[in-house]
Parts: C-alpha cells; structure tokens; sequence
C-alpha cells in the first residue's frame, strides 16, 4: 500500500546545482520540508547564505558551497566539500543551466557553443560522475536532471540549447542504464516555460512593455493557460527522489502545461 510516508527524504542528504534562485531554490526548500538535509550549489555565494537560511528555517540542515559545474576542478571540490560535511550524497538534482543565448545556426561562435554545452551537459554529465561514484559506494541514490521541453521541439535561434537539453534526456538514459546495478536511479523532468530569470532571458532585447504582452500571449496559448511556477517542478522532483518513484529509471516528466501538445 502507498502511503505519504514513501515520499519521505527524511534522513538524506541532497545536492542541488543552480540551487540560489528558480527551480533550484524551490526544490532545495522542498526537499527540506520533505526531511532532507541540503547542500545548494551555485556559482554566487551569497545569493546561496540565503537559500541556505530558508532551509534551516525549515529545520534541516544547509550548506551553501560557491561553484561552477561547468569547471571540472569545481566538480571535484564540490563532491569533496559535500563529503567532508555529510560523508554521504543520496540525492543529485543537476539544475545548473546556461542561458538560451540568441543565435542562430549561421552566426554562433565557438565560443557560446562551447559554454552553453559545458555547463547543460558536460557538467551534468561529470558532476553525476563524480556522485555516482560516491553513491555506489553507499549502496545506491537518485540523480535527476532538468532538462526542458526545448530537447523535444527547438526553438529558433536557441539552436544549441535545444541540442544541449535534448542530450540531457538521452544522457539520463545512458546514465540510467549503466548505474542500475548499483541501485543508482537515473530520472530527468523537462520544464516548459517558467517564471524564472533563464525564462525572462529570451525577451532581454525587448522593451518591457512588450515583454509582458509576448509573455501574457504565450500563458494563453498555452492549455493550462499560465506560465509555469518552480514550485510546479518540486512535486515532480521530489517524486524521482523518494522511494515513491522506486520502480522508474530513465525516464524524463514533461511538465510544461501543456506546451507539446499544441
């Protein structure tokens, strides 16, 4: 029988990237009310404190650790900084993401595409390393990975974030796949549009009046007719992270009100 206390995180310790602001804050205050401890990761520290001061609000434990995860030599202080403090990592969410920069298949530089991929994928990729090492040695954990609705159906002139998140489900997969043994459960949700500063980001050339009407068209077109909250990714995350999602690997939640079937 399924009861609320299979969505339990009581007693874990959680590891969230991108974690001072969006979905990442939300979920790291989430995970907190479900009863784990929290380690929030970003690359401000001080926008961190204060994610860190609502989870001990909470009543669990935070640790806020300044890092980017595009960086390998970040990766391995973060896992090793984590460890010092819990020994122990039993939940990853890989929430850390670039910027759809606006450019278009002719005009992007090497340079843009080399960030965007390093921080969407091969720092996802390499930090889930890194923690699955830790995890298998710890009898198994949960790694969820955001990816977004833009790995289902591109956007124009966001070319290589769509490519990025596309190869994050595939990623998740992969991951999936090969960690199962060692009772790691790789799962992903792919957000459509939310109300966050990466969402506003794509209006950043427009005026602000103008801004709020391509906004408000989109809510409407949309059939739960809104732009999405972060708290409207945590029930789906907290889900991949407890035992209530025991049986469910590889897989990617499309949480986008709608937006695919349109």
């Amino acid at each position: 029988m399924l009861g609320l206390s299979r969505f339990s995180l009581e007693g874990e310790v959680a590891l969230v990237t991108g974690g001072s602001r969006g979905i990442g804050r939300a979920t790291a205050l989430g995970f907190a009310e479900a009863g784990a401890d929290v380690v929030v990761a970003s690359r401000k520290l001080p926008d961190l404190e204060k994610v860190a001061d609502e989870i001990r609000g909470v009543g669990r434990k935070a640790l806020p650790v300044a890092a980017h995860v595009g960086r390998m030599e970040d990766i391995h202080r973060l896992v090793e900084t984590v460890m010092a403090e819990f020994g122990r990592i039993d939940i990853l969410v890989n929430n850390a993401g670039s910027s759809p920069a606006l450019s278009t298949v002719l005009d992007i530089e090497e340079r843009l595409w080399d960030s965007i991929m390093n921080l969407n994928l091969k720092g996802l990729y390499f930090l889930s390393q890194a923690v699955a090492r830790v995890m298998k040695e710890h009898g198994g954990g949960k790694i969820i990975n955001v990816s977004s609705i833009d790995g289902y159906k591109p956007e124009h002139s966001i070319g290589p974030y769509s490519i990025a998140k596309a190869a994050v489900i595939m990623a998740t997969k992969s991951m999936a796949l090969e960690l199962a043994p060692y009772n790691i459960r790789v799962n992903a949700v792919a957000p459509g549009g939310v109300a966050t500063r990466l969402f506003d980001s794509r209006w950043f050339d427009v005026p602000e009046v103008e801004m709020k009407e391509q906004k408000s068209a989109f809510a409407k077109a949309l059939p739960l007719q809104r732009v999405g909250d972060p708290d409207d990714m945590v029930g789906a995350i907290i889900y991949l992270a407890s035992d209530a999602s025991s049986y469910v690997t590889g897989e990617t939640i499309i949480a986008d009100g709608g937006f695919l079937l349109t």
